[in-house]
């Protein structure tokens, strides 16, 4: 009995009402009621949603964008309720979402930012449902802002600049309504108090403007001198999500859109490349999209030009030649890989996209440099990258290398395809290579040196006349001659460059016929040629004294973009060029076509500032070139004189006592002058902020710099007038009522928005100024 009335008593409490109660007085009350504040806080969200669908190009916003907005407007007319009921379903919906993102990551476990972006966005929609506070108002915010990081990091274009800019500009007034409601500051109400309240309105745009543009022009400044430093701190690189191929792939075959056969369109034609053309060596035509030099036999004996069009965007920590395949066996009219059976396939593991390579053992120096390659637009199977990869991170279960250490896909590169190789590029030292051994291995000397029986000696004669008239002239200016294989190979290709000549039209050029031999006409017929064409009279030239050679064919670095950070690489910056092999240093590339480079860009230039660099030679390109001209030499010139002023400098102290005390009296007199000029520059800076301030405030400031000099500075967390009282204790009676006057009206007129006697107050304060007494 005793039990049951215990219960009976409990069943009688009132504790639905004491619930009830209790709700009502939770720290819901604490509601966020501005609708600008609200407003701007969309806005943030929604900019960040379209600037992962811009950088990602998805779709998020067809969706997103319309939920944020009603659940917006549901939340600021549901802001005062409980909405427990809407907050399960927030709850589910979350459960949800998450569900589906460990769903996503399982197949997309090397790249997860998408992945990341997509749970976000649900997750902001879901809450936009319920955001009655301010910091509920905060989550929203710091959402928006972490969707604009994961745009930044998946953008590859311009693009995304507008969207970044425009965010900016919201986020700054967002930001002053946040700590106002923080402060717990109401926005003004009557007109009478605007204008009496002039410098205490909600928002002051111009304040606004002016930090919008300095802060976009010390970001620019920032970026431009920031240092790329070398080496990812991560292991976990970007790549598409994973790719099944069915069959047996064995990586034989090579697929190129370009080429196409008569009746047959399986696109793995290996025959000339051009429209139509089955037989290596016929004439005909280039494909005007696809580069005709990607594909296991080449035909140089085709005319025409391709359209341009971006094919790829690379992210590299070094300017470099995106190698793609090469070439050991000159036809006559072209090329082709002899040994396209021997190639090797190597699987990756199911838990991880990272491919172990075997690159070639060298002694020099070398580098390791990582990029990620993006597609574009459609390519064939073979995969670019910088030379000697020794790492991959590639969709495909599997790749294959073949002997000229080119890499191929299980499937065409498409549009879309996002992978990263890591490679060790060797540094190119000429002292080392022009002393290397020229006792090469077998094997290279059964592949590299192969030239057709018919213009082999015509071709040595050739080119041992050309080294051997430099040699004359050297000796007669007593200067080094030609000894070594590496400076041979600079010669011939600086020769090359300047005695034979591109055709003004591509269609100029004639075709070979049928028992023409390419180098033989380019180099006693036509006295010129494509730009391909150069690189294999060079390599032909080499092999014909003696020196392995290959032709290797790839992609320039393309046109740097100092704002993405990316090389925008095109169709048209295919190519090909030489490659010489040198003992225990591996192969190096030399260009010989002119208006290129002599040396492809690689590891030996410094990279920590290019940035700046390249932001200058884009904005030098826009430029014309009288007025790039004079900015070069204008730069040149002050480089110099600091050049010049610091290397003086530092030679006095190599002179013995005079130098080394004559160099510290210049040291003491320009840190003299220095710390003159900085204060006058202060005391100036000063006086213009003071003038730019509303007669009070300036009034006020003026006072609070005089105090901070008597030894009585305000604290942040005092008020005027708690700073006021403080100062008797401080100063004397007559000072101290003098600062209580100040503050007194600054108080009114900044928050009661009563006018201040201005002129009674700038008397009071020059005579206290007048007086200079110091308190006691």
């Amino acid at each position: 009995m005793l039990n049951l009335s215990r219960m009976n008593r409990f069943w009688r409490v009132p504790v639905g009402n004491f619930w009830r109660q209790n709700l009502q007085k939770s720290p819901l009350i604490e509601v966020e009621d501005s609708i600008s504040l609200r407003s701007l806080v969309l806005g943030l969200v929604i900019l960040g949603i379209v600037a992962t669908d811009i950088a990602a190009e998805t779709s998020f916003s067809f969706w997103a964008l319309p939920l944020s907005l009603v659940g917006a407007i549901w939340s600021y007319y549901r802001r005062h309720d409980a909405n427990v009921a809407i907050k399960f379903c927030i709850a589910i919906g979350m459960l949800i979402a998450l569900g589906n993102f460990f769903g996503r990551l399982v197949g997309e476990l090397n790249d997860t930012r998408l992945s990341l972006a997509e749970l976000l966005i649900q997750l902001q929609v879901l809450h936009s449902f319920d955001t009655p506070r301010r910091k509920n108002l905060g989550y929203s915010i710091v959402i928006g802002l972490i969707l604009l990081g994961v745009a930044a990091t998946l953008s590859q274009t311009l693009a995304f600049a507008p969207v970044l800019l425009l965010f900016l500009a919201i986020a700054l007034p967002t930001l002053v309504l946040d700590y106002r409601s923080r402060l717990g500051l109401q926005p003004l109400k009557t007109q009478k108090e605007k204008l009496n309240k002039k410098n205490s309105s909600t928002l002051n745009f111009k304040f606004l403007i002016l930090t919008f543009l300095l802060i976009v022009a010390l970001g620019l400044a920032i970026f431009a001198v920031l240092p790329r430093f070398p080496g990812y701190q991560l292991r976990n690189f970007p790549v598409s999500s994973a790719i099944q191929v069915k069959g047996n792939f064995t990586g034989r075959s090579i697929i190129n859109p370009g080429y196409v056969r008569q009746g047959n369109g399986n696109n793995q034609g290996s025959g000339s490349g051009g429209t139509g053309q089955n037989k290596t060596g016929e004439p005909g035509k280039i494909d005007n999209n696809f580069y005709y030099g990607f594909n296991s036999q080449i035909n140089q004996n085709l005319r025409g030009e391709m359209k341009p069009k971006v094919v790829m965007r690379v992210r590299s920590q070094a300017e470099g030649f995106w190698r793609v395949l090469g070439f050991d066996r000159y036809t006559g009219k072209g090329w082709e890989v002899s040994r396209n059976e021997n190639v090797m396939t190597m699987r990756r593991s199911p838990w991880s996209y990272q491919i172990f390579l075997n690159p070639p053992v060298m002694t020099g120096k070398t580098q390791e440099i990582v990029q990620t390659y993006t597609v574009v637009d459609d390519l064939p199977n073979l995969i670019p990258a910088m030379a000697y990869p020794k790492e991959i991170y590639f969709p495909t279960p599997l790749i294959a290398v073949d002997t000229e250490n080119g890499l191929r896909s299980p499937v065409e590169l498409s549009q879309g395809l996002t992978y990263t190789v890591i490679s060790e590029v060797p540094s190119r030292d000429r002292t080392l290579l022009g002393e290397a051994s020229t006792n090469y291995p077998q094997q290279i000397k059964k592949h590299y040196l192969q030239i057709p029986p018919e213009i082999a000696e015509k071709v040595r004669q050739r080119t041992e006349e050309i080294l051997a008239n430099y040699n004359q002239e050297k000796v007669a200016k007593s200067a080094k001659s030609l000894d070594s294989p590496y400076e041979k190979a600079l010669y011939l290709a600086q020769y090359l460059k300047q005695r034979y000549s591109l055709p003004q039209n591509p269609l100029d050029l004639p075709y070979l016929g049928e028992k023409d031999d390419l180098v033989e006409a380019f180099l006693f017929k036509y006295k010129g040629g494509y730009p391909d064409h150069f690189s294999t009279v060079l390599t032909v030239m080499l092999r014909s004294i003696g020196i392995p050679a290959r032709l290797v064919a790839g992609f320039s670095a393309g046109e740097f973009n100092p704002f993405t950070g990316l090389y925008v690489v095109r169709n048209t910056d295919a190519y090909a060029m030489t490659e010489v092999y040198f003992p225990k240093y591996g192969w190096f590339a030399f260009d010989p076509i002119p208006n290129h480079p002599l040396i492809p860009p690689s590891v030996e230039d410094t990279q920590t500032f290019s940035v700046l660099r390249q932001l200058w030679h884009w904005v030098a390109g826009w430029l014309p070139s009288p007025v790039t001209g004079l900015l070069n030499n204008v730069f040149e010139t002050i480089f110099k004189w600091v050049i010049t002023a610091i290397a003086w400098f530092l030679a006095l102290f190599s002179q013995g006592w005079f130098g080394v005390l004559t160099g510290l009296i210049l040291t003491t007199t320009a840190a003299f002058f220095g710390w003159l000029g900085w204060g006058q520059w202060r005391e100036w800076r000063n006086r213009r902020w003071l003038k730019k301030l509303p007669a009070m405030e300036s009034l006020y400031q003026q006072m609070l710099q005089w105090t901070t000099q008597k030894g009585l500075s305000k604290h942040p967390a005092q008020t005027p007038l708690e700073y006021a009282r403080g100062s008797y204790q401080h100063h004397t009676p007559a000072t101290a009522e003098v600062i209580d006057e100040i503050c007194q009206a600054y108080v009114g007129w900044r928050y009661g928005g009563h006018p201040p006697n201005l002129q009674r107050l700038r008397e009071r304060w020059q005579e206290l100024k007048k007086a200079g007494k110091t308190d006691k």
